[in-house]
Order: C-alpha cells, then structure tokens, then sequence
C-alpha cells in the first residue's frame, strides 16, 4: 500500500467529469491496489471521505468512512470504511441544511455549505454487486460533497455567501461556537 499525494484546488483533474469505472476491472490486482492506496492515503489524512480523482485518478471511485459520533465530525451515524462505484445520487427530499465542509484537496479551509438532506446513492460495491443506501442529514452532506469530485465540482461551488468560507483555524476561533 502506497500513501498517494492528494492534488489541490487549481490542478485540472479536480474540474474534470471522471471517467466510469470499467465493471471488467473490478477485482483486479489493479482495482485493488487502487483501492488500497486510497484507504490509506485517507487515514493518513485523517478525513472520512476520499475520491480517486483527489488523488489524480480521473475515475468514479470513491471511500468513506465514517467514525463513531463524538469525534470532530460531531454527532453523526457512524458508517464502516465502504467502495462505492459509479455512484448517482437521487435527491429524495429538497429540503436543505447547512454544514461547515473542508476538503482535503482545499487544505486549511472551510465554507458553509447547504445541501439537500435526504437522499438515495446507488453504487456498485467493491465485489460489483448494485447497491442502494438511504442517507439523511449529515451523511447525506458527506456523499454529496465526495460525489461532487467526480462531477468536477468542489465544495466552494455550492458557498452561497463567501463570508462563510474561512481558514480552519478562524473557523475554530469564530464559527465553532455557532455551531
């Protein structure tokens, strides 16, 4: 396993619509290798969320793991480390809230972005088996924001008001309390 150098803002793979994932390869010593370099390119980033194409793999692959709530992502549903392929979002529900996001393709910076918060994500699993996954509130937000990445799109497209978007630590010194 290989920790891959995650690509930032302004590099062009991040604004490309990545390619679908070949069902062929799903399995390979390819895919898996693949897959591997990215979990443990996202634990040494200590984010929950990682897209191939953050890491210049222009391909609709993307991890998630969510951990047990109390953490710093706050109360949440926890959501064990899964693949999902080729994912699509359906938005179930248009009702919006609002979250603090950072990426860690933006490093040291967070925008507040509002995102619809019910909504379905059908995926290929890691074994190429077609898969739905119901999600509500916050994990709503996470697939929403990961997905995002392989559209071409980075969170601080969706910041409605620019004075909401702020280096981490401001966001920790002025925004934190606000909730």
């Amino acid at each position: 396993m290989t920790i891959r150098k995650i690509i930032r803002m302004g590099h062009p793979t991040l604004r490309q619509i990545a390619k679908p994932y070949s069902l062929e390869e799903i399995g390979s010593q390819e895919f898996q290798t693949l897959i591997d370099d990215m979990r443990e390119t996202l634990e040494a980033s200590r984010g929950i969320g990682l897209a191939a194409p953050q890491i210049d793999v222009s391909t609709q692959i993307v991890i998630i793991e969510v951990p047990e709530s109390g953490t710093r992502y706050g109360e949440s549903e926890a959501l064990p480390f899964t693949v999902y392929i080729n994912p699509h979002i359906t938005v179930l529900e248009e009702t919006s809230t609002g979250y603090w996001e950072g990426c860690l393709s933006i490093p040291g910076m967070m925008g507040f972005v509002e995102r619809p918060q019910h909504i379905v994500v059908d995926y290929l699993s890691d074994k190429g088996v077609k898969q739905s996954l119901e999600l509500k509130g916050f994990l709503a937000t996470v697939f929403q924001h990961e997905l995002d990445h392989l559209q071409g799109h980075l969170y601080l497209d969706h910041i409605k008001d620019l004075s909401l978007f702020t280096y981490e630590s401001e966001y920790q010194e002025f925004h934190l309390k606000e909730g």
